[in-house]
Parts: C-alpha cells; structure tokens; sequence
C-alpha cells in the first residue's frame, strides 16, 4: 500500500468528530493492508512505530528531508525500512547514516508525507484515531467481536499485534491472548468525578483510596525474577532497585501488581512530583529512595484475578502486600468518602480514587467503576509570548508564555509579570487562528521561533498545581497547564499573582525553593 492512501485516511480521521466516520474510513484502510503492512500501519496511525524511539529529534529533522517529491510513490513498507535503518544506526558515523537515511526518504515523499512522517517519529501526529478507535475499527475490519478484539489488545499490550492476530490468524488465536506473568498489560484507568461524595454515588459501594502523587508501576514477578513496567508498559526494572527488593520479599511465587512508586521525605510525607520523576527515570542509584504502593493485584501463583470482583482482588493483594496497599477504606457513605479525601489531602496526596468494588479490572480502558477525585485550580495569567508552532501548528502562534502578577516586585518590578510556565494544551484551531492574527498586533519584538508581547492579554489556564523550579524567577513552574479560555472581561492588573501561586507548594516549600523543575 502507498503511503500516500494512509495519510489520506489520516487525515480525514483528523478532520471529523464523528466517532463512527472515523471506524468506517480506518476499517476501510486495515481491510486493503497486506499481512507484512499491518504492524508498520497501525504503529504510524498511532505515532508509535513498531521500531520505539529512532534517535531523531525536532533538530535532525529541521531540514533534513529537502525538497519533497511530486508524485506520491512510497509504500508502507519503505518507510518501515528506513525506520530500521534509523533505529539501528549507531556508533561512530551514525548521525551522518542518519541524515543520509532521511535525505533518501524525504527525496521520495510528497510534502504532506514528509510532515507525517516526521510527525510519527517524533510521537506528534493527532489524527483522532486514538487506540479505542483503531481498536474498534479493527474489529470492524476482521468481522470478530469488540469485546474480543478490545480484551487481546489489553492482554497483549500490543495493538499491532492485536491487528495482526484479527486480521490473518486462524479461527481461536484471538481468544487464546491471555495474561502472560512478565507481559505486561495496559492499566486500567480512571474517569473523573467533582466530590468523593459525587463518586460514591455514581459506583456504590466503594473503596475510596489515595490518589498518590507518585509514578504508576505494574510488577511482575514469577519466582525470583521480578520485572517492572511504567504505565507505557516501558521496563524500567533496572531503575528501581528498591522496588524489585519489596516485591521479591512477599509472599508468593507468582505475581501482577498495579501500583504507584514515589519518594518519602524524612517525616513519611511525599516529596514533590519531580523529585519522584527524577529519581524514577534515574539509570543508576540516588539518595532518594521510592516507596511502592499496590492498588490492586492481577495474578497471584496461578491463578487470574483480573475478572473477578475488586472486592476479592483487594482480599489477595491484602495477603501479599498488605504493608505496601494504598490506604483507603471500603464505604456507601458519602460523608465517609469525603472525610477520605480530606485526608488525603492533608497528607499531601492529589485526592482520591473511588473504585467500585464489584468491578473487574478492564484493563487498558476508563470506566465508570473507577472515578478520580482531585482539585483542580484554575487562574487568570497574562500571556507574556507565543512560539511558532511545528507539524500541523506550523505556520500558527501556539506554544504560550504565561506569566502572574508580581504587585509588589518580589521578583521584579512592582506590578510586573513573573514567568511561570508554557502550555499549547487546550488550544482549538480557532483560537491558534486568532492568536496568529491578534498577537502580532501587540508584538514588541521576535524571533524566529517566537513573539514577544505587551502583556495585556488575559488567560484562563487550568492548572493540576504548582512545582518548585528554578526555571523561572518565581521558583515554581506549573504543573500540566492547559488553556480553557481568554478572558477579555479581565484587565491583566487583575490577573492572580505569583504570591497566590506559590502558596499552592506544600508546607514549607514556598521558602527558598530553587530546585530545577
């Protein structure tokens, strides 16, 4: 198959919002794809190419294709070979293999398939067809059961592979996937609620647990071998020594764990976020030291247990990790819920997961049966500058500058703004359309990369809370911001100033915080 017949049906997934338009226009695509084509394709049409990470980054990339070819004539294939080719390439002379490899790709492929394609290397590409999509139109494609199809790619943790099985294998091959003690499979995951007392409502009967601030984990143990996974199902075993120790000490031979790790200061209490997530992605040993907690256990000595209720889940995963469970406690009532969440809170935690515990673990989906109860914060920042954008947003002002309101120049002048993170997340196209138009009307200066501006601007952002950083001057940066709307009834004097936002560090942190975010 052409390249080019792939990118089409990309980009007509990405241009509706009519889930059934989408299956139909991917089912259509998987049905033409020879055996040898379906891994390469549903790796591109997710932006996660069967070969990982091919160490090429936006740098290697800018310019690195040349002059786009005319006539559409690369295949699936072709591209699947130069993904190799990229892979493997190492040593001495392999960034000179590597541009030579994306010289001779880019040479064959149109300007749409360049833009694709280097929005698959890097991870980018947005069509829309999302793995609950492709999942579905992968079923539609092979004529078998969703349910079916949905439960091998959850087993299997590979949709690729999952595709593969439905499309070509013989008559059984897909119900046989099953769970596998040290494959990992994809995690359950959680839908949202406004209250723990909200939640409760909605899943009855419940175990109302910490949402710890940690790094999600599945561990594997079959003996004395132990293996561990993040939530990308990526093994990071040899990064959490500490982890594998807890893991081999209990009592079973056989195990799958779902769990979180994250780092304990002096009197028990969590350390920030990226203090975990730096000691998480460390290849060798720190000082910091991770905690695992469990939430739930999948398999225990020969026996599965994702299909049966939580309420005997949790019975098992008392047994062999009592000491390292998440806290929380089974109740119907909402007041109890609530003073949970309190609770967790107070103890520097993100706030609850209520879990109904009649619920069998769906791995790899979001349920109704486990609901997530945290804060969420939003405020009113100024918008100091705006990058141009890359892939689909090139062309577009996208990437914000956000700054607070410093009314008493802690950080600078009195009544100036202090800088306190970027975001992209939340943009619609029409708002990229009206920041490209508007913000060039109150630059002050640019680059070739942004425009700086007159800090009149006035935006809604909302934000999971703040972390300390020495990034920028204020010492904290925020955490996952994402854009909800400007505020054009706003002057930006009343903006939320950076006293406000640094009061969200916990404790003591908003004193001499300098530590890099």
């Amino acid at each position: 198959m052409l390249l080019d017949e792939l990118v089409a049906t990309a980009e007509r997934v990405a241009s509706t919002r009519s889930r059934l338009a989408k299956v139909d226009a991917l089912a259509t695509l998987l049905g033409g794809l020879a055996p040898d084509e379906i891994l390469p394709a549903v790796g591109f049409l997710t932006a996660k190419p069967r070969q990982g990470r091919v160490g090429v980054g936006w740098r290697g990339l800018a310019g690195a294709m040349g002059e786009p070819a005319s006539d559409a004539t690369l295949t699936l294939l072709d591209v699947d070979e130069a993904l190799d080719q990229l892979a493997t390439a190492s040593g001495a002379g392999s960034s000179a293999e590597r541009a030579r490899v994306l010289r001779e790709l880019g040479s064959r492929a149109t300007a749409r398939e360049q833009d694709f394609v280097s929005r698959v290397i890097l991870g980018e590409l947005r069509t829309g067809a999302l793995e609950g999509v492709l999942t579905d139109a992968i079923a539609r494609a092979a004529d078998r059961p969703g349910d079916m199809v949905r439960r091998a790619a959850m087993l299997s943790g590979d949709l690729g592979e999952t595709a593969r099985i439905a499309l070509t294998g013989a008559p059984g091959d897909l119900e046989a996937v099953g769970l596998v003690v040290g494959r990992p499979v994809l995690p359950m995951l959680a839908g949202t609620a406004p209250s723990a007392g909200a939640a409760l409502e909605q899943v009855g009967e419940a175990s109302v647990e910490y949402k710890l601030d940690g790094a999600r984990i599945q561990v594997h143990r079959s003996g004395d071998e132990v293996r561990v996974f993040t939530r990308n199902l990526a093994e990071i075993t040899h990064r959490v020594p500490e982890v594998v120790e807890v893991v081999r000490g209990m009592p079973a031979r056989d195990l799958i764990l779902d769990g979180e790790t994250l780092s304990l200061d002096e009197s028990g209490a969590p350390r920030p976020f990226q203090e975990t997530m730096s000691r998480f992605g460390a290849e060798a040993a720190r000082e910091v030291l991770l905690h695992p907690w469990f939430f739930d256990v999948l398999h225990v000595d020969g026996v599965d247990l994702l299909d049966e209720p939580l309420a005997e889940r949790m019975q098992a995963l008392e047994r062999v990790a009592g000491p390292h469970r998440i806290p929380g406690e089974v109740t119907t009532d909402p007041e109890v819920a609530e003073r949970v969440a309190r609770e967790a809170l107070a103890a520097g935690h993100e706030g609850v997961v209520v879990k109904g515990v009649e619920a069998p673990y769906a791995a790899g989906r979001r349920g109704a049966s486990w609901l997530k109860v945290k804060p969420v914060h939003t405020y009113d920042l100024v918008v100091l500058a705006a990058e141009w954008g890359s892939g689909r947003r090139s062309g577009w002002l996208s990437n914000l500058h956000l700054g607070a309101l410093d009314p008493v120049g802690e950080f600078g002048e009195p009544g100036g703004f202090v800088m306190v993170g970027k975001t992209f997340k939340g943009l619609t196209d029409e708002l990229l359309r009206w920041q490209t138009e508007h913000f060039p009307t109150i630059e002050t200066r640019r680059s070739a990369h942004a425009v700086w501006l007159e800090p009149v601007t006035v935006v809604e952002i909302a934000i999971d809370g703040v972390q300390r950083s020495s990034r920028y001057p204020g010492g904290i940066a925020l955490r996952f911001a994402r854009v909800k709307r400007y505020r054009d009834d706003k002057r930006p004097d009343e903006a939320d100033t950076i006293q406000t936002l640094r009061g969200l560090l916990r404790g003591g942190e908003a004193e001499g915080a300098t530590d890099d975010g």
